[in-house]
């Protein structure tokens, strides 16, 4: 069988092709009043706020006065001011579980590059280093952010560099964010690990899970009031390590049933992706982690090389809807979020004989 990826020789971003109305901007003009998507910058953060109301923080340097370990949104609310993300570690919730600090709200990040872990936060790992802006815009149909990144080792060497396009849309019923990001070759040859732990990734709130944690004195988690399910029709605990085009994770919020899919962009390279989705709340997509999900022997079976020069672009959605994945018309959202296209790209074709060098 064989395998087709993205190839960028130049370190120049690529060029969306893109039209507003394919992913559902024909709302008519009385309901996308309120200002649009507005995004300012205060110390630290940007903050976003769709019609007056706060979508989110974009924490790209500090947070509560200390330095982050990489950018992340922070809080995530959904129309209708349904809070979407846990809270914890940025703030101390009652009734929300402390496990996995690294996990904050929504990210993007990965447990091997060279070697380095980019995904915990322990002594060891590495960091993901705002670099600067080159574009903060904000409109009435689109907010966008662009940002570039560096990835700095444990030792303080540069590994990698990323550019980060981010745009969020101004719809009447539900949000959308649409995340585009390009790693560049540009320190060297990039090699990303085979491992579970990353990346494209959000940590959901805790009332939607799919398993509670044990009542006081029990080990075993109870059942939660939430589902996932992707598009294959897989759903709740089968879908961890399975191949989808999208997934999907939704239950109640303050008395909302409301989700949160993932779409992973057909030109991704290894599209349809692996999901790291976890009862527990973690919800991720991760083209890496081939070992680990399908339990082969060759550790390094998922591993993914960037060669020195070149570089390779992951696009996703995330789109915040209510009720499940029939109500918020999924499927249908994920078809017209496929037909967008990335411009400036090459098909590659590598036999499975051999690793392909990106």
């Amino acid at each position: 069988m064989k395998r087709f990826f993205m190839l960028q020789k130049s370190f120049t971003p690529p060029l969306l092709i893109f039209a507003a109305t394919s992913l559902g901007f024909s709302a008519s003009a009385a309901e996308t009043k309120g200002g649009g998507v507005r995004i300012t910058e205060e110390h630290g953060k940007l903050v976003i706020k769709i019609g007056g109301q706060l979508f989110s923080e974009y924490h790209y340097s500090q947070y509560d006065g200390k330095d982050v370990p990489r950018p992340f949104f922070y809080p995530v609310i959904a129309a209708g001011e349904v809070p979407i993300t846990r809270n914890y570690p940025m703030k101390n919730v009652e009734n929300e579980a402390h496990d996995h600090p690294h996990h904050r709200s929504l990210w993007y990040a990965h447990g091997d590059i060279n070697g380095h872990d980019f995904w915990a936060e322990s002594p060891k790992s590495g960091k993901t280093v705002h670099v600067a802006f080159t574009e903060i815009k904000s409109g009435q149909d689109m907010g966008v952010i662009k940002s570039q990144n560096k990835l700095v080792a444990v030792d303080g060497t540069v590994v990698g560099t990323d550019d980060r396009t981010v745009r969020i849309y101004n719809r009447p019923n539900d949000r959308m964010l649409d995340f585009e990001i390009t790693f560049h070759a540009s320190h060297g040859e990039l090699t990303f690990g085979d491992t579970k732990e990353g990346s494209m990734s959000i940590r959901i709130n805790e009332s939607m899970l799919l398993s509670k944690p044990p009542a006081k004195g029990e080990r075993k988690r109870r059942p939660g009031e939430g589902h996932i399910v992707n598009s294959e029709g897989i759903r709740d605990g089968q879908t961890w390590g399975k191949r989808a085009k999208w997934c999907d994770y939704f239950g109640p919020v303050d008395g909302k049933v409301v989700g949160v899919a993932i779409f992973d962009h057909p030109q991704n390279p290894r599209h349809p992706t692996w999901w790291h989705v976890r009862d527990y709340g973690l919800f991720g997509a991760n083209p890496f982690g081939r070992h680990d999900f399908e339990s082969l022997p060759d550790r390094k079976a998922g591993n993914l090389v960037v060669s020195k020069g070149d570089s390779v672009t992951f696009r996703y959605c995330f789109y915040f809807h209510q009720g499940d994945e029939k109500q918020g018309k999924v499927a249908e959202q994920y078809e017209e979020f496929a037909r967008s296209k990335v411009a400036g790209t090459e098909v590659l074709e590598s036999s499975p004989g051999r690793q392909k060098s990106l």
